[in-house]
């Protein structure tokens, strides 16, 4: 059967990332669609209910495949994190103060 290509690129498309972000102690696991993550916007308030940090600047960081610490700060780099990643994307949030103690 011939499938159109659309429907056949989404059903090879559609896979789920998994996100474990971290705060101090507390550990979140939830899960995104990699070919639809939505945007970074949609992104942060999943990040913010989740971890209970209503009305609170943070920082949105990432671990990428060598290990170091990116930002997550614009549909961009939320991208660009979403599709670098294999398996788990692993999610550091620190408050804003905590990064730039003397502003």
């Amino acid at each position: 059967m011939n499938w159109p290509f659309r429907k056949s690129q989404s059903l090879r498309c559609c896979s789920f990332l998994e996100v474990k972000s971290k705060y101090g102690a507390e550990f979140r696991r939830f899960s995104l669609d990699r070919c639809e993550p939505g945007r970074y916007k949609d992104f942060h308030r999943i990040i913010v209910r989740l971890h209970h940090l209503w009305q609170m600047d943070v920082l949105i960081g990432y671990a990428d495949v060598q290990g170091e610490l990116l930002p997550i700060n614009n549909d961009d780099n939320f991208c660009k994190a979403v599709t670098s990643t294999q398996s788990l994307l692993r999610i550091f949030i620190q408050l804003q103060e905590h990064y730039f103690p003397n502003t």
